[in-house]
């Protein structure tokens, strides 16, 4: 069970990033060169929140399952000493849910704005950082091997 849950979150990540790169890339076009809000926009934007939202629930799952998941009880409060632990049980888990939290206040706050500009600008933000968020606590080195 663990390796199939532990696939579909790493390839789901993939669809994730690049979803978020095109509604980052399009709210940030939009902002800075004053085009309107159209409905290819909002569907950009929800389902980078959808999708977003679906990893999460994955990822959750998978921390429980993981074998990595043993080291709390193992390490105890040495896990925070041990790099690779400290990123798989706190570091990736904590920054990866508070990304996916800017993505829902970014998509909550522009749904009550009502100027173009106004819709655009907290993408743009919430979601740029979200992204920045994302890259910074993927383990790239088992990830692209």
């Amino acid at each position: 069970m663990y390796q199939a849950i532990f696939k579909l979150h790493s390839y789901w990540a993939y669809l994730v990033l690049l979803i978020l790169i095109i509604a980052v890339v399009n709210a940030l076009i939009k902002v800075f060169g004053d085009k309107e809000y159209e409905a290819k926009d909002f569907r950009i934007s929800l389902f980078t929140l959808i999708v977003s939202h679906i990893q999460l629930l994955i990822g959750i799952v998978l921390y429980f399952v993981s074998p990595k998941f043993d080291l709390w009880s193992q390490l105890g409060s040495e896990v925070m000493k041990n790099p690779l632990a400290r990123l798989y049980l706190v570091e990736h888990p904590l920054v990866n849910i508070i990304a996916v939290a800017l993505i829902t206040i970014g998509y909550s706050k522009h749904k009550k704005k009502l100027t173009s500009k106004a819709k655009l600008k907290p993408i743009a933000i919430f979601y740029s950082i979200a992204l920045v968020l994302l890259l910074s606590r993927i383990p790239w080195s088992i990830w692209l091997a």
